[in-house]
C-alpha cells in the first residue's frame, strides 16, 4: 500500500524521498518540470547543479538519450544496478530544468529493491538528488531525511540504512573520451578496465556543472570539520575520527581501515556527531591509495571554507 501511495504521489507531481544503496534520494517525476522545480526549491539547490535521473531498466534508460554507445553497454552490464551514473546526450523529453540547461543527462539504476520497485510502480524515471539541504551532509537513513527536510516532503519511504553510504561515481560518455566527473566507490581503475582511458574534467569556469557534487564546499556537517594528520587535534572539545592512531579527545571514534566499510560508516557517523554539537569534528586524513579517492574527495569538500 505504501508503495502504491508513493507512486501515485509522484504521478501527481509530489516529492517522495526513497532509499538507494548510496544515499536517500529526493524523488520527483523526471518528465514533469514543475515537480522537478520543487526539488530545487526544497533543497535550496542552485539551478547550475543538474540532477541524476534514476531508472529501473536498461530499456527505460535508452528511451531518455539520443545515443547509447558501446561504452555505456559495457559499464551498465558490469555496474548496474549499482553506484555508477552515466552522462549521455539527452532526448528532448527530459526537461532542461533536470539538466541545468545542459544537453546531457546523468542516468543511474540504483541497487536497492525499494527504489527499483518505486520506479516500476510509477512507470516514469525519477529525478533524485540527495534528500537534504544543498551542500549539507547527505542522508543515509530515513531519520536523516526527516530531520533535514521532513516537513517539505510529501512522503518518506524507509528502506533502512544505505549500505554504500556515499554518492555514485559519475562518468560522462557524451564526448570523444570518457570523463570522470565525480569520484565514487566505482573507481577510475575499474572504469578503465572496462572502457579504456578515462580523463578528469577541466576546471569549471562559470555556468552549469556537468555533474552534481562539483561544488568547492559540499557534503558538510554544520559542525566545523577539519582534516588532520594522525593525532594532531585542534584546541577545544571535539570529536575525532581516526583509522590508525587514537588521540586524547572527549569523543574518539575508530573508523574502518578499508575503504568500502569506511564509506558505509562515514555519513552516519558524521550525522551522529553533528547532532552532539561539538566545537569541531576532526578526521584523520584517509590513505592516498586510489580506492580511497572518493572518501578523500568528500572529506576535502566537507572541510572546505
Amino acid at each position: 500500500m505504501a508503495l502504491k501511495r508513493a507512486a501515485a504521489l509522484l504521478l501527481e507531481g509530489k516529492l517522495v524521498a526513497f532509499p538507494t544503496e548510496t544515499v536517500y534520494g529526493l524523488g520527483a517525476n523526471a518528465l514533469d518540470p514543475m515537480a522537478v522545480e520543487s526539488i530545487y526549491r526544497v533543497k535550496g539547490r542552485p539551478s547550475t547543479s543538474p540532477l541524476i535521473v534514476h531508472v529501473c531498466s536498461l530499456e527505460m534508460a535508452q528511451t531518455l538519450v539520443e545515443e547509447w554507445p558501446a561504452a555505456a553497454d559495457k559499464l551498465a552490464a558490469r555496474f548496474w544496478p549499482g553506484p555508477l551514473t552515466l552522462v549521455l546526450r539527452k532526448r528532448d523529453l527530459i526537461p532542461s530544468v533536470v539538466t541545468a540547461g545542459l544537453p546531457t543527462v546523468g542516468l543511474r539504476m540504483p541497487a536497492h529493491p525499494l527504489a527499483l520497485a518505486l520506479i516500476r510502480a510509477a512507470g516514469v524515471p525519477l529525478a533524485a538528488p540527495s534528500a537534504n539541504r544543498f551542500s549539507e551532509l547527505s542522508p543515509t537513513t530515513a531519520e536523516h531525511v526527516l530531520q533535514s527536510i521532513g516537513g517539505e516532503v510529501d512522503h518518506i519511504m524507509d528502506g533502512g540504512p544505505c549500505h554504500v553510504g556515499i554518492e555514485s561515481t559519475v562518468v560522462s560518455l557524451a564526448g570523444e573520451r570518457p570523463v570522470l566527473l565525480r569520484l565514487g566507490m566505482v573507481t577510475r581503475a575499474q572504469l578503465e578496465e572496462m572502457i579504456g582511458p578515462v580523463d578528469f574534467p577541466e576546471p569549471i569556469v562559470g555556468g552549469a556543472h556537468p555533474s552534481p557534487g562539483m561544488n568547492h564546499k559540499h557534503y558538510s556537517p554544520r559542525t566545523r570539520l577539519v582534516l588532520v594528520d594522525a593525532g594532531q587535534l585542534p584546541s577545544g572539545e571535539g570529536a575525532y575520527l581516526y583509522w590508525t592512531q587514537p588521540a586524547p579527545s572527549v569523543c574518539s571514534v575508530a573508523m574502518p581501515d578499508n575503504a568500502t566499510a569506511y564509506g558505509a560508516a562515514l555519513y552516519v557517523t558524521l550525522h551522529r556527531l553533528d547532532a552532539e554539537r561539538w566545537d569541531w569534528i576532526a578526521v584523520e586524513r584517509p590513505p592516498a591509495d586510489p580506492e580511497w579517492a572518493a572518501i578523500r574527495d568528500r572529506l576535502q569538500r566537507a572541510a572546505a571554507v
